[in-house]
């Protein structure tokens, strides 16, 4: 259990085991689509793409090691977006020129931006509608300064 102190008359629920961790991922493309949640309001659903182990720019067969790459993941500034929320982009007070991007975009956010999540070992992020910076056609070469 844990060092909480509790008022006497609150207990704690017995604390869940699990009994199977499931660690494959399904094998038919519609069941592993039925995996993603769906944005809610003004929020986006985007992938973080996967950093590729060779080092660019080394005239050697150089790979990072996979500290580096699931760090430069997860400091990604690049997402490609998945899926719009039903709210996203509706204020045309705030949006007078209409959407930012669209699903199947490659976007510019900040780092470290969004609500981090994983699905079998692969990172998703739930962004604000107003956190796009900017939309790019190949976000290869795109690094964080």
């Amino acid at each position: 259990m844990s060092d909480l102190i509790l008022p006497e008359r609150l207990k704690l629920k017995p604390t869940v085991e699990v009994i199977e961790q499931i660690t494959k991922p399904p094998e038919k493309d519609e069941e592993k689509a039925t995996l993603l949640p769906t944005p809610s309001g003004y929020r986006l659903l985007c992938s973080v793409p996967q950093v590729s182990k060779k080092i660019d720019g080394t005239e050697l067969d150089l790979e990072r090691p996979d500290f580096y790459a699931k760090q430069e993941e997860h400091a990604t500034t690049v997402l490609f977006v998945l899926k719009v929320g039903p709210d996203a982009y509706a204020d045309k007070t705030k949006f007078p020129t209409g959407a930012w991007c669209k699903a199947g975009d490659f976007v510019l956010v900040r780092t470290y931006a969004g609500t981090r999540f994983k699905i079998y070992g692969n990172e998703f992020r739930f962004i604000n509608d107003d956190q796009v910076d900017g939309v790019v056609d190949d976000p290869r070469g795109i690094t964080r300064a």
